[in-house]
């Protein structure tokens, strides 16, 4: 049995919840699938009531509970960083095409319609493309940034951010402040547990992602602008174009090539990506594999760790010249 005032509170939600989910229940049953007393009970109705819950008392040889159909329910009791973690989770199931997208659309419907204005507002603002899905890498953001982002696509205004770039060193003392980036922000998108703003980068005339938790707004807006059309229409294309190194908006490593790999296929297949493999003997594999570089797509043939012969391009075989000499050359 639940104590204190958490367990109050969880049992609310669980006598709520069984509430809803048939039309009628007798004072008994609620009490023994809640493991407390008859009387336990009326008080936890008698606290729904006041928190505004239509709920009738029916009649019956034990008398029973009623949640009225129909009725509008208060409003849900979300705080604003509540808020805005609930439409962003939504937001990005219902476009990450993880097999619930139009449960979760419908459900970010219902749940707005709850709460209060103020908190409506917020959660409308919020505007988020998923690409992809969750990998198990996860980088926290600020509930507060991503609000400031989204605001400033949704009112299409040149937006001054700090990003702090990973794994720079602190700036010396004495060292002019690093001047911050200008931008016209276009999308906030969430990516392999990470979220990113897609912008045009004034300064260096080109499109550019940030890392959101690396993003400090500064304030106040720029200008207003007009949103420049994305390469190619689609933004989770363009945006898995780019971390493939394309800055064309098409959806390709910038660097293909094809190697003949002394080993199985099946020992090749389970670890090979994007990459497409075909059998040419029991222990022979031709692999097609792309990277956003020569040296790249070389190192990641190498770690395969067998024996392997470059058909094409000539690019890719005088990036393997590149590393055999770096590697003779570290190993003494």
């Amino acid at each position: 049995m639940m104590n204190g005032m958490s367990g109050t509170s969880q049992r609310l939600l669980a006598l709520l919840s069984l509430l809803q989910t048939r039309r009628d229940w007798p004072g008994q049953v609620l009490a023994e699938r809640l493991e407390v007393s008859p009387r336990t009970v009326r008080r936890d109705v008698d606290r729904l009531r006041d928190l505004g819950y239509p709920i009738t008392a029916t009649k019956g040889p034990d008398g029973g509970y009623r949640l009225d159909a129909g009725a509008h329910l208060p409003p849900l009791l979300f705080d604003d960083e509540q808020a805005v973690a609930l439409a962003i989770a939504l937001r990005t199931a219902a476009g990450a095409g993880a097999g619930v997208g139009e449960a979760a659309a419908r459900a970010l419907v219902t749940v707005r319609q709850v709460m209060p204005a103020r908190l409506r507002l917020r959660i409308d603002a919020l505007e988020v493309t998923a690409v992809g899905t969750g990998d198990g890498r996860t980088a926290d953001a600020d509930p507060a940034v991503l609000v400031a982002l989204t605001d400033a696509v949704r009112a299409r205004r040149v937006l001054r951010l700090d990003h702090a770039r990973a794994g720079a060193p602190p700036a010396a003392d004495g060292a002019p402040p690093i001047p911050p980036r200008t931008v016209e922000p276009h999308h906030v998108v969430s990516r392999h547990g990470r979220w990113y703003l897609l912008a045009w980068d004034l300064d260096r005339a080109d499109w550019r992602t940030f890392r959101a938790d690396r993003v400090t707004p500064r304030t106040p807006a720029g200008a207003r602008f007009e949103p420049r059309p994305v390469p190619g229409g689609d933004v989770a294309a363009f945006v898995t174009a780019l971390f493939k190194g394309s800055r064309t908006g098409e959806d390709a490593w910038p660097c293909r090539g094809r190697v003949v790999l002394d080993a199985p296929p099946s020992a090749v297949a389970p670890y090979v990506g994007d990459a497409t493999v075909e059998a040419l003997g029991p222990d022979r594999t031709l692999l097609t594999a792309g990277s956003w570089s020569w040296a790249g797509l070389a190192a990641s043939v190498a770690r395969f760790d067998v024996d392997f012969e470059v058909l094409d391009p000539p690019e890719l075989r005088d990036a393997v010249a590149v590393l055999a000499r770096r590697f003779a050359a570290a190993a003494g």
